[in-house]
């Protein structure tokens, strides 16, 4: 007897029981508890440091591990709940267990914060229900958070309501850009269309000397050419020094050399160094030149009593722009962008997309995100920090900068009470940089020392004790704490000065 072949109908049947069990609401509430249950379990354990910081393997290594579980699905072809719910409980015990647990107060290193927890269950439900902002139809209440967190936190800067305008970018590169192209069709009319060879002789952008690489990136993508990033001459603090900006500028003027922008800091990524917004301000305003400021770090301090002094003059900038993902403690990505005249908010791309901004609706415009943004699908962004600013108030935000910014100057002070270590700068917020030099180097020369922080460094990271970066400072490697847990105390900070110099003697 033939056997039986399966008919088109029943292949189709078997695709939508398939289909089915991956949609069933049933397999989500399973999944979500375990999930919650086991995230809870987890940052209770790191938060108490009691696990490594860092889960370091080779990269290949990891690559393998997971290429494995896409060779070994664990769903058969007529699933039932509880076989992918104890896959899901395998997956997701190993995500834990060979990821980065930034909620221990031993991580120290980039300007990544420990995420308020609560935050990521809102961005989950913007992932479950996939609310993308291109356009306000497909994600109002998406549209309605991210303009209600651009108004609140432009007031908290400042601005003027009714006179500002914002929008949100993946990450501070990305709003960096995004505010710089605008300055770039605002100062050059024709550049959209026509691209810079428009601007005779060549335009240059004057940037802090130690501005994050994005600034230079920026200048190569929006065609104005790396060569012609100037540096702005800082101060022995490594801030823009207002007086020789001025100078700058006015020599830029003298030789007839177009000036597409002035970027200044609001803290520069390698000491936390904060730019003398004010005086920067008014150099730019007398030479008629555009100021942004990148404030993706500093800019939660318009929330503190106690430091929001550092960023005083911000709101005269042009543009600038702020990452929640950073010091308002947000889960990755969620970068905001201002400027201070809204009347600029549609320079940015001077497109036409009929198929998706509706002609019948123009008033939806400003809140139509694809308008002004790189990216047409982008996911909700806002929700975390709507959420979590429902939640607690703007004061969790003032408390979370005063906390880490307090650690920093704290810090700062252990390293000066010790013989054997080194600050390179006194701090003006949580991030610090410093040398380890024990008695056995303290004669040794620069390449030397440099060489101990990079070895030692690495050591600790991989024995999964702390986590901490490297820098140079003057041409010689050092070490940078970036102190964005909120729950590093004092005594974890001796605790890491401690490892450092256990660490250090098998490299000296």
């Amino acid at each position: 007897m033939m056997p039986v072949m399966p008919t088109q109908t029943d292949s189709l049947d078997s695709a939508r029981q398939r289909i089915r069990a991956a949609f069933d609401p049933a397999l989500l509430q399973s999944a979500g508890a375990e999930l919650v249950a086991r995230l809870a379990e987890h940052l209770a354990a790191v938060e108490s440091c009691g696990k490594r910081v860092l889960n370091w393997c080779e990269p290949r290594a990891n690559a393998d591990v997971a290429k494995s579980f896409l060779q070994t699905p664990g769903v058969s072809k007529t699933p039932g709940v509880l076989e992918p719910l104890n896959r899901f409980r395998e997956l997701i015990d190993t995500m834990l267990a060979r990821g980065h647990n930034l909620h221990d107060p031993r991580y120290v290193g980039h300007q990544v914060p420990a995420p308020v927890p609560i935050a990521g269950l809102f961005d989950a439900l913007a992932s479950v229900t996939n609310q993308v902002t291109a356009i306000y139809e497909m994600s109002p209440w998406a549209a309605a958070c991210e303009t209600a967190v651009i108004e609140a936190l432009g007031e908290r800067f400042g601005l003027q309501p009714g006179t500002f305008a914002g929008t949100i970018t993946h990450g501070g590169s990305l709003a960096n850009t995004t505010a710089l192209l605008t300055a770039r069709n605002v100062v050059f009319p024709e550049s959209w269309e026509r691209g810079m060879d428009s601007a005779k002789p060549q335009a240059v952008l004057v940037s802090h000397a130690e501005a994050h690489y994005c600034i230079a990136r920026t200048a190569g993508i929006l065609g104005l050419g790396t060569n012609q990033v100037v540096k702005a001459a800082l101060d022995e603090k490594r801030r823009i020094d207002p007086r020789q900006l001025d100078e700058q500028l006015a020599r830029l003027r003298r030789e007839n050399r177009p000036i597409m922008a002035v970027v200044a800091c609001a803290c520069a990524t390698p000491v936390g160094a904060f730019d003398p917004l004010n005086d920067v301000a008014d150099v730019c305003q007398k030479h008629d030149v555009w100021l942004h400021v990148d404030a993706a770090h500093g800019g939660a301090a318009c929330f503190s009593e106690k430091y929001k002094h550092l960023i005083a003059g911000l709101e005269r900038a042009d543009s600038f722009i702020c990452d929640a993902h950073k010091m308002m403690f947000m889960p990755a990505l969620c970068a905001l962008v201002f400027y201070r005249d809204k009347g600029v908010r549609f320079e940015t791309f001077r497109q036409d997309a009929p198929y998706l901004f509706d002609p019948s609706a123009p008033g939806l415009a400003d809140y139509d995100g694809g308008l002004k943004t790189i990216e047409c699908t982008r996911r909700a962004a806002a929700f975390a920090t709507w959420g979590v600013w429902s939640l607690f108030g703007p004061q969790l935000f003032a408390d979370l900068v005063d906390v880490t910014f307090d650690m920093g100057r704290r810090f700062y002070e252990l390293l000066s009470e010790a013989d054997d270590f080194e600050p390179l700068h006194e701090p003006e917020c949580n991030i610090v940089v410093f040398r380890h030099v024990p008695r056995e180097l303290r004669e040794a020369p620069p390449e030397v020392v440099g060489r101990f922080q990079l070895d030692l460094r690495r050591d600790v990271i991989e024995s999964g004790e702390f986590y901490l970066v490297p820098t140079f400072k003057d041409g010689v490697p050092a070490l940078r704490v970036t102190i964005i847990n909120p729950l590093s105390t004092v005594d974890h900070l001796r605790q890491l000065m401690d490892t450092l110099r256990a660490r250090g003697r098998k490299f000296v």
